[in-house]
């Protein structure tokens, strides 16, 4: 049984498809199916079973699979271990992020991080936060910047801070009017707004909606987008109001630019988190990593103040 044996059983498990876990291993879809045919051979049990719309894995596959990962992970904390014992000359870190919050708070904490740590690499993978999750929990990230709350049990996470959330409408709404004069919206004031939001898969969506439903009514949603640019620019024509998180709300714009007001008290936030997978050894660049970025986005915060 060869290591690289174990790395393309765990791909094929998560992709249950043979040609997109040869695409990602980047060898021939022949050559991967070679290889399985002669692990099982070797084992002499069917780890998957195929036909011609699936890969599934029989009951001897995900045993196969759990323990896999167990060695998989043994061999990258050794590997991590030894890397820290050089006292972060070298590294990578794999990050992953949900790429709206990704936009707005990477570019100000990866310049700082490269300064201080030139000899490690950053690698970026982007996803919705439900996609992250689960590839997180499946070990293809070391990191990734998340909000509250996971769906996934197999995650832990360290908490990086709390983000508040501000309304957005058009700019001749009379709720951006009525805020000149120091007078705040509350959340139950917006049940008869249209709303414009995420669509499904984006975390912020679902916290939208529970925010709506704690203060008590079902937001009437009109449009959807995968892009909060574009969920921006949708209110700031009037067509309708949303939900910002702060860091996003705060960057510059040219064209198509909302209102954005503070929301009454209790002001709504976000917890934002570098979730890992549970029981996963955190390299002394991941932790670096995650120092650098929380003091970079409190002094985002303080500059504010």
């Amino acid at each position: 049984m060869e290591f690289r044996q174990l790395q393309y059983a765990l791909q094929i498990a998560a992709e249950r498809n043979f040609s997109r876990a040869a695409e990602k291993l980047h060898i021939a879809q022949p050559s991967l199916s070679q290889q399985l045919s002669k692990l099982e051979k070797e084992l002499g049990v069917l780890l998957f079973q195929r036909n011609t719309s699936s890969v599934e894995l029989t009951h001897a596959g995900a045993k196969f699979v759990e323990q896999a990962q167990i060695i998989i992970d043994a061999v990258e904390l050794l590997r991590q271990e030894m890397s820290d014992i050089s006292e972060l000359r070298s590294g990578r870190v794999v990050v992953g992020s949900m790429p709206i919050t990704g936009a707005h708070l990477l570019p100000h904490v990866l310049p700082i991080f490269k300064q201080s740590y030139p000899e490690i690499e950053i690698a970026l993978l982007e996803d919705s936060s439900m996609n992250l999750e689960k590839l997180t929990a499946g070990g293809q990230t070391d990191l990734s910047l998340l909000s509250l709350p996971l769906e996934v049990p197999a995650l832990a996470y360290e908490v990086l801070g709390e983000e508040r959330i501000d309304l957005a409408v058009p700019a001749d709404h009379p709720l951006a009017a009525r805020s000149k004069d120091g007078i705040r919206t509350s959340l139950e004031e917006l049940k008869n707004e249209p709303f414009i939001v995420l669509k499904e898969g984006q975390g912020f969506r679902k916290l939208t909606i529970e925010l709506c439903r704690e203060a008590g009514f079902e937001p009437k949603i009109v449009f959807e987008s995968n892009n909060m640019e574009t969920v921006q620019s949708l209110v700031a024509t009037g067509m309708g109001v949303t939900l910002v998180p702060h860091f996003i709300a705060r960057a510059p714009r040219s064209e198509f630019v909302p209102v954005y007001l503070p929301l009454a008290e209790p002001v709504p936030s976000r917890t934002l988190v570098f979730a890992y997978r549970r029981g996963r050894y955190l390299s002394k660049a991941a932790e670096a990593f995650m120092k650098t970025f929380r003091t970079t986005v409190a002094a985002l915060t303080d500059e504010e103040v």
